[in-house]
């Protein structure tokens, strides 16, 4: 994963570390402790343990990764991004994680520098990028649906000029 550094399995205290790299390769702070469910749904209890790992750790940055969104409560699509004991903890899935990670780079980044605290001092930011997750997965909804409406479109497409293709190749005969 060019420019993320992930570590082996954990042996405990959540699945992988994960960081991003520096131009020479070497991981850069802060640490993500990634902690990946494949359950029918994320619980508060998960979303706790994952809390418990990184304070152990001294890790800001918490992740639960979901395989699909419909493993994720109401609560953790509503409030993808927020602070819960000192950790700050990203409620993702495996398909938004790429995007997820994007999204939040300059906040990472700024985290680097000013330290963890950074995103307390600007609860203003901090309430930006909670919305902005969740209007990323609308967005990422409503794409959905205009490449299934595309789909539709395309088949019914096709369907209709086959159907006029033979209406008039049985007009030529008629003729004839």
């Amino acid at each position: 994963w060019a420019g993320i550094c992930v570590s082996e399995k954990l042996p405990k205290n959540g699945d992988f570390i994960l960081a991003y790299r520096d131009p020479s390769g070497a991981a850069l702070e802060p640490s993500m402790v990634i902690d990946t469910k494949d359950k029918s749904l994320v619980t508060e209890s998960d979303v706790k343990k994952l809390i418990r790992d990184a304070k152990e750790r001294r890790i800001p940055v918490g992740i639960i990764v979901a395989r699909d969104e419909s493993q994720l409560r109401q609560l953790d699509r509503e409030r993808r991004w927020g602070q819960e004991d000192s950790v700050w903890i990203l409620r993702t899935t495996r398909h938004w994680l790429p995007r997820d990670l994007e999204v939040l780079k300059p906040v990472f980044e700024r985290m680097r520098v000013e330290g963890p605290n950074f995103l307390q001092r600007n609860s203003a930011l901090a309430e930006e990028v909670r919305r902005t997750l969740v209007d990323l997965d609308e967005v990422e909804k409503e794409l959905k649906k205009a490449a299934k409406a595309i789909d539709t479109a395309s088949v019914l497409t096709i369907k209709y000029r086959s159907r006029l293709q033979t209406l008039c190749d049985n007009r030529v005969e008629d003729r004839a």
